[in-house]
């Protein structure tokens, strides 16, 4: 007779952490809006590591998710649970942008102090690592104290590696994966276990279809994480994880993709969804990030909105031709920005779009004017403002490093909110108090009605639903004073969970200040949302709503051009529309030569 075979177990704890407020406190909300799509590839992948037994028949590998943006992390509690068990353990801190950094090292200090191993990954190490000749220090005083520091993607095994690793004792001060970027055709299914998902506002998940990206805008990272050189899923992967997913009562999907206009599958992806959707009733809601020439991909629109596409995040970065060619954004013509929302506001999808402030050319007096310009001359319905920021990982910090220009220490400001460079023309302050005035211009109450009216002329579309969006963009950065896209629903703080270095507080006085923030929040929250609602109803109970026009609806007149302020208030503005007329002109000369050449073979 045969022994009785022993069975072990490992865990691998997964934590997507957050990032501190500007007192310190990690920024966790009850329900979070944006998934991690980190999170939910390597729970994907780590799964697969269990289904193959990589660490033997004898040892289950059970894995445990934390996205801390909705989920408070208790490394106490979290050591103790191992501790009493007696399970061998990996903490994996995953998707580690700079701005989260400093939040990840201080769980990172708890785990390791405790006597558990633990890696970290993400964007932060990768673009790092990619960019710089030398390890920076907050990378080594990781490495120091004993993190384990991955550079890279886990797919093709990689992450067989590090848990083989971690089982013997022996992982490695840096795994570094970023000259091999692996395949993710066929790759493990992302997704999240329904405890976890639950926890995301209106239950949504996040995939990517694609990595990589050809352009070579400065201020990115992601060519320099994820490479220049696109790879792709394929459509049996797409319909393998949104089956995944419907399992768990999961339709509405974040694709991640930094632009799926580019991706060479679109129109396979699409069609998929679409048979999913005709053949068997599985119908999905979808966000994708798409760029300002999608519009002129023949059925790309159409064929989005049929797959569930309902809102789509543009990377129009800025309305000014200098400040897009200083930034290497040749790829937006602002020639096409109308033609392109228009568009997408004809198919009825929402319209979200990334908008950087703080460019060299840039003054308070050109960036408050050309918050106008956008309000009047395009169809666009959320604006999301950045500030300019060197990332570790762009080539704009990559530059900056090299010429040792001063650049903000604390990663934590790293979050696209805060000022972390000295801007040429504008001095710190007024660069800081533009860009508050530049949320507070676009995010009146007068042009969320007007943005409401636009909607409201299209018949189907409800106007109350683009009034509230914006509503909750205005209340996150007035009340919660963060980010919008950072945003979630009732922000939860907690007095111990303070970054490390700055005191804890006593009760009494950590919970006099939350109560008194508490009530100031109420009340910004109650003004700005009965606002919100009050325009939405008037508008939505308008007998003349379908009958609104204004500049930003008119079609698009190319002789027109030089009236918009859009073209004619700066210099850019007017050589993109002589650039224009010049390529429409050369394609009507070869256009008319052909037709000669037709017309003499006849």
């Amino acid at each position: 007779m045969g022994g009785v075979v022993t069975r072990t177990t490992f865990q691998l704890i997964l934590i997507k952490p957050t990032h501190y407020d500007d007192d310190g406190y990690p920024i966790t909300w009850l329900r979070s809006h944006i998934p991690s799509n980190t999170l939910a590839a390597l729970y994907g992948l780590g799964a697969d590591c269990r289904q193959r037994q990589v660490l033997g028949a004898d040892v289950d590998i059970v894995i445990k998710p934390f996205d801390e943006t909705n989920t408070r992390v208790r490394a106490d509690r979290i050591m103790r649970d191992l501790k009493r068990s007696g399970d061998k353990a990996l903490i994996c801190l995953v998707g580690v942008q700079s701005n989260q950094f400093p939040r990840a090292t201080d769980l990172a200090r708890q785990f390791i102090k405790g006597g558990f191993s633990v890696a970290m990954g993400g964007f932060h190490a990768a673009g790092c690592l990619s960019m710089l000749p030398v390890i920076p220090p907050e990378i080594q005083a990781a490495m120091d104290m004993g993190v384990s520091i991955y550079a890279g993607e886990a797919e093709e095994g990689r992450l067989d590696e590090v848990l083989l690793d971690a089982w013997n004792g022996t992982l490695k001060p840096l795994y570094n994966y970023m000259n091999d970027l692996p395949g993710i055709e066929a790759a493990p299914t992302p997704h999240l276990p329904p405890a976890a998902l639950a926890r995301n506002e209106g239950r949504k998940s996040s995939f990517d279809l694609g990595r990589g990206c050809p352009f070579q805008c400065s201020f990115c990272t992601i060519i320099n994480v994820q490479g220049r050189k696109s790879r792709f899923r394929t459509p049996d992967d797409l319909e393998a994880i949104v089956r995944e997913n419907y399992k768990q009562g999961i339709t509405s999907f974040f694709i991640t993709d930094d632009n799926m206009a580019r991706n060479k599958h679109w129109e396979a992806f699409f069609d998929r969804l679409i048979e999913l959707r005709e053949n068997e009733g599985i119908c999905v809601s979808l966000i994708i990030q798409v760029d300002t020439q999608c519009h002129r991909i023949p059925n790309f629109i159409h064929k989005a909105r049929w797959a569930g596409v309902y809102r789509v995040f543009i990377g129009l970065e800025n309305v000014n031709p200098d400040n897009l060619l200083a930034a290497k954004k040749r790829q937006n013509k602002i020639t096409e920005y109308r033609k392109m929302l228009q568009a997408w506001h004809t198919s009825g999808a929402s319209t979200w779009a990334g908008y950087i402030l703080g460019f060299p050319g840039d003054t308070r007096e050109s960036i408050l004017r050309d918050m106008e310009i956008i309000k009047k001359e395009l169809p666009l319905d959320i604006l999301e403002l950045f500030m300019l920021t060197p990332l570790p990982g762009s080539e704009d910090h990559q530059t900056l490093w090299k010429q040792g220009v001063w650049m903000d220490p604390d990663l934590n400001k790293y979050d696209l909110h805060h000022r972390v460079v000295h801007h040429p023309k504008m001095s710190d302050a007024e660069y800081e108090q533009t860009y508050r005035d530049a949320w507070r211009t676009y995010y009146t109450p007068e042009h969320i009605e007007t943005v409401a009216k636009r909607h409201g002329s299209i018949p189907g579309r409800n106007p109350a639903e683009p009034a509230q969006f914006m509503t909750m963009f205005k209340i996150m950065f007035e009340a919660e004073g963060v980010h919008p896209l950072e945003g979630g629903v009732v922000r939860m703080k907690y007095r111990r969970d303070r970054r490390y270095g700055m005191p804890i507080e006593s009760v009494g006085v950590f919970h006099w200040k939350l109560a008194l923030e508490t009530v100031r929040k109420l009340k910004i929250y109650g003004r700005l949302a009965w606002q919100g609602w009050r325009i939405g109803q008037k508008v939505k109970n308008d007998p003349k709503r379908h009958e609104y026009t204004d500049l930003a609806l008119q079609p698009v007149m190319d002789d027109d051009m030089d009236k918009l302020s859009l073209f004619a208030d700066t210099a850019g503005g007017g050589a993109a529309v002589n650039k224009r007329r010049g390529e429409d002109l050369a394609r009507a000369k070869i256009a008319a030569q052909q037709n000669q050449r037709l017309a003499a073979a006849e």
